[in-house]
């Protein structure tokens, strides 16, 4: 038994692939997604225990502000002071789920956690930045305007504060 085609079934096999060729290339595309690398040593999502904060050091924030506007033309020494209204903070993510009784509805939230070598720890839905309240720039070169704008806005830009919320003092040159 040869497996010879036969013009006429060619030609209907021919037809079928011409007019289903976009299909056919999209589950080409597909299946080519499927079998693409994932790249198994990837990072885990990031985790946090529920309800903890992660760390935010004020005081090095500071301290890196007053290192990198000192270095502004004609500032001369810096020290920045800021208040902060709320620190940083994690969002777990949650599963809720609802029921439903005779009397009563029931919903019940439970924070999505991952096993890790240590333990177990929340899966981090939102982490909001801290959110500041004011700052206060001291330094030798507040005298001349052009180095108060370049504070503000500089602080503006690192900070979100508004420049209402920013004061720009000018300092003695001795040591601080």
């Amino acid at each position: 038994m040869s497996l010879q085609w036969k013009k006429p079934e060619a030609e209907k096999i021919w037809k079928a692939l011409e007019r289903y060729k976009y299909v056919l290339l999209l589950l080409a595309a597909g299946a080519a997604l499927l079998l693409w690398p994932t790249g198994e040593g990837a990072e885990p999502p990031k985790a946090a225990a529920s309800g903890q904060q992660e760390d935010f050091d004020l005081a090095a924030l500071e301290e890196k502000l007053s290192r990198t506007l000192s270095q502004v033309e004609g500032a001369g020494k810096v020290t920045v002071t800021l208040t902060v209204k709320s620190g940083m903070e994690q969002v777990p993510v949650t599963d809720r789920s609802t029921s439903s009784g005779e009397r009563e509805n029931r919903v019940e939230e439970k924070t999505v956690v991952v096993n890790t070598g240590s333990g177990q720890e929340a899966v981090v839905r939102l982490q909001r930045s801290p959110v500041f309240q004011g700052a206060l720039v001291v330094c030798e070169g507040a005298g001349q305007a052009e180095v108060r704008l370049a504070m503000t806005q500089a602080v503006s830009a690192l900070t979100g504060l508004g420049a209402d919320r920013i004061t720009v003092c000018k300092g003695s040159a001795g040591p601080w």
